[in-house]
């Protein structure tokens, strides 16, 4: 029972919604309720036979848009903490493997990857009913009430999934904030010729377009691959009206002046040069428009095919279709200006127009029709010259354009135990992700992001690749330590979190990519960095010190947490510089004390406690471009600034940090 009377109001939107659904919208209430209400607007224009006069803008919105921005630009007090056990490689892997809140990741990767991306591939979920959230989108309320509400937190803090299914009112707006701070963020970390990839279906395809059109502007939509990712004879339901077959990858750029794609080439084929032609006579001289025409009467000439094409023989080419429009080609000259002259020259007749061409012959040989009703002609054409010289030493390659339609339905069906792991939720073959990698034309060192790692298919596509390629590349995988059910059968193998699965698909795929017969095999960097977010290594004196009063203050041995590692601060410094996270690292023991060198002098760094001169000497020695020591180094002020002095003696441009 409902023990109250009717909503009136609800109904009567709902009845409206029935004969008028574009006029239906979303609002939050006073409560931070999302509801449904009238665009009456809209409804008073589907009223009206006139134009209702209302300003007009064209823009994609939806309930928590502004709050998703505002939420990509919140600064946040986490940090990376590094996990050396559950890597592989540590002091010299470029490659990071990152477990947490991928918006947490990129905000907080954004000074240290800022423009140094070159591609993004993402795989991000499709929003079919099924898909779980861990993001709230709504900050009209405090956070704190805000993810209570949502049941975001469970009583011991963790955080939880909260599910996005076609009941919520705010399907559509929940999973479009989502994505919005996350592309808004992403877009900061890509190249100047960076070029990013979404997977995605049908249901939010129109919607993820509108968002990217915004971020990365409409005029970078590059293309949108059409993908087969099931068998069309077979049936996924007998229920079902439809059976989905295809999914989808927007290709956004951030520059399309700068980005140039990989086109698929093939080595400049001569088969088709096998043509040559012999002039019985002089032929008679004529001008045409701009150019000197010799003509050539039937019987005057002779055209020979050769058995194989070659260097010095003639192409034979059609004139028509949109090749005759092509300004100042020999095609557009004979359909302006030769195709007519059958009754004045005949038919079966030879022109050789002069100084036309770019094969150096300095001519174009043109036929005319052989039948008094054909309106088409053929021209001969010779191997371009900027060719000649890669043909002769077989560097010269043909491109040909980007097709927007692949079938991977096959690959889609085989996955399963793709990259030694059978993960099969939302799995993608590695076949389309390096072909993704291909158009991108990456160099070798590029950097390829996926934050939405799941099985770390990427990391493995990205391996494969550069060992097919000989084009050694890195990598960042993000991915939220998802749990996995206890009913799973890869949790009785003993996983526990999706980013358990990640870690072991790369070294299982690392493995199989070091057996491999390639010279780069033994080279490639298989190797990664574990990283995990966490709240920050300081406490909160460190951000809010004039909260503390000075009796407090003698109380508080550390501004750093007690529970964090000289590794926990070195990269927690690295971060606050925007160094890569990628770069050497090495540690010595000087005089007993532990001294971290990064990049061979980036920055060099000791947490231990009371360093004495000599150590700090040493440390200057070196003359880093970074120093970095924690408060509790030194026992006092003097120490403070003794350090201090020593650093401008020894190493003047060095900057020292104390934390």
């Amino acid at each position: 029972m409902r023990m109250e009377s009717v909503d009136m109001t609800a109904q009567n939107i709902e009845k409206i919604g029935e004969l008028f659904p574009n006029c239906i919208t979303e609002t939050i209430d006073d409560n931070g309720t999302p509801k449904k209400i009238v665009n009456f607007e809209i409804l008073k224009q589907m009223l009206s036979d006139d134009i209702v006069d209302t300003n007009e803008t064209y823009e994609f919105t939806w309930v928590g848009k502004k709050a998703s921005i505002v939420e990509a630009n919140r600064s946040i007090r986490k940090t990376l903490r590094p996990c050396k056990d559950e890597s592989v490689n540590w002091d010299n892997t470029e490659n990071l493997y990152i477990e947490g809140d991928n918006l947490d990741a990129l905000k907080l990767l954004q000074e240290s990857y800022l423009g140094k991306v070159k591609m993004i591939y993402i795989d991000p979920p499709y929003n079919t009913g099924k898909d779980s959230f861990l993001y709230p989108d709504n900050y009209a309320m405090s956070s704190a009430d805000y993810n209570q509400e949502i049941g975001l937190h469970d009583d011991d803090g963790n955080r939880l999934f909260t599910e996005n299914n076609m009941g919520n009112p705010r399907f559509h707006s929940t999973w479009c904030s989502m994505m919005y701070s996350r592309l808004m963020l992403a877009r900061n970390m890509l190249t100047d010729d960076g070029v990013i990839f979404i997977s995605i279906d049908e249901k939010e395809i129109t919607s993820l377009t509108k968002i990217c059109d915004e971020i990365f502007g409409a005029s970078n939509h590059l293309e949108t691959f059409h993908l087969q990712v099931r068998y069309a004879s077979k049936s996924l339901n007998e229920d079902s009206d439809f059976q989905p077959v295809m999914e989808y990858v927007l290709i956004y750029c951030k520059d399309h002046f700068t980005f140039v794609p990989q086109k698929p080439s093939e080595p400049y084929d001569l088969s088709k040069f096998c043509w040559s032609f012999e002039e019985l006579t002089e032929g008679e001289t004529l001008q045409i428009a701009n150019k000197m025409v010799t003509i050539f009467k039937a019987g005057e000439w002779k055209i020979t095919k050769h058995k194989e094409g070659k260097l010095g023989l003639l192409k034979e080419t059609w004139a028509s279709g949109s090749i005759v429009k092509q300004s100042g080609t020999a095609a557009e000259f004979l359909a302006k200006y030769l195709i007519d002259r059958k009754e004045a020259d005949g038919l079966g007749v030879l022109y050789k127009i002069h100084n036309m061409g770019e094969d150096g012959l300095g001519y174009r040989y043109v036929t005319g029709p052989t039948k008094p009703e054909a309106i088409r002609g053929k021209f001969y054409s010779g191997v371009p010259l900027e060719r000649i010289e890669g043909i002769k030493n077989g560097t010269s390659l043909k491109y040909r354009p980007i097709v927007n339609f692949y079938d991977y339905s096959g690959d889609f069906g085989n996955i399963r135990k793709e990259g030694g792991v059978a993960f099969n939720s939302g799995k993608k073959p590695i076949k389309m992700i390096k072909h993704l990698i291909f158009t991108a034309n990456l160099k070798p060192g590029d950097i390829v992001m996926d934050f939405f790692s799941g099985s770390a298919s990427t990391a493995h596509a990205v391996m494969d690749y550069s060992i097919e390629n000989g084009i050694p590349l890195k990598y960042i995988m993000v991915q939220y330590p998802e749990e996995l059910s206890e009913k799973d059968d890869l949790y009785r193998e003993g996983y526990r979190t999706i980013c358990d699965i990640g870690r072991s698909r790369i070294r299982h795929s690392a493995a199989m990519v070091k057996s491999s017969t390639s010279l780069l095999s033994k080279s490639l960097d298989i190797g990664f960095r574990v990283f995990k977010i966490d709240e920050s290594n300081m406490n909160d004196v460190y951000y809010s010190p004039e909260e503390y009063n000075q009796d407090l203050l003698p109380m508080l041995e550390s501004n750093i947490k007690a529970d964090r590692n000289d590794l926990d601060l070195l990269f927690g410094c690295l971060l606050e510089w925007g160094l890569s996270l990628s770069l050497p690292y090495s540690s010595e023991k000087i005089e007993g004390y532990t001294v971290h060198n990064y990049n061979d002098g980036d920055l060099i760094a000791c947490f231990d406690e009371n360093i004495p001169d000599s150590v700090i000497k040493e440390i200057a020695k070196k003359q880093p471009l970074r120093a970095v020591f924690r408060d509790s180094s030194f026992t006092g002020s003097p120490s403070k600034i003794n350090v201090s002095e020593i650093f401008k003696l020894m190493a003047p441009d060095t900057t020292v940090k104390v934390i």
